[in-house]
């Protein structure tokens, strides 16, 4: 089973796809991260060898920010958001839709579980 960036890929799954597990990769840059590393997209991941799995988290150590860095960065990005007081903090701070979806009618997601008046 190969560990990269700290997250267990699937084995049996082609590495272009495998790779989307990590957070911060999607498959186009699954696509260019195999490109530069030069292994094929339809090698599963049980098939790489030890020195292919170094080659590829080098690769995305130098190249790439993802997981907990990224995850830390998006945080703090929403957290200078809502310290500036700007309309999209506003939005975030209240749990609202931040880009523009209208919310009379939907929007529960984001909004939470209906809040009744007087229901006995």
């Amino acid at each position: 089973m190969a560990r990269i960036a700290g997250v267990d890929l699937p084995t049996k799954k082609r590495m272009e796809y495998a790779l989307t597990y990590i957070y911060g990769i999607g498959l186009h840059t699954s696509r260019k991260i195999l490109d530069a590393t030069g292994i094929d997209y339809n090698k599963r991941v049980y098939e790489i060898t030890d020195a292919e799995a170094a080659d590829i988290r080098n690769e995305i150590q130098n190249n790439y920010v993802v997981e907990g860095d990224l995850r830390k960065q998006v945080a703090m990005d929403i957290k200078a958001l809502m310290d500036l007081g700007n309309y999209r903090g506003l939005r975030h701070r209240k749990g609202l839709p931040v880009r523009g979806q209208k919310t009379k009618t939907n929007a529960r997601t984001r909004k939470g579980k209906r809040k009744t008046v007087g229901s006995a």
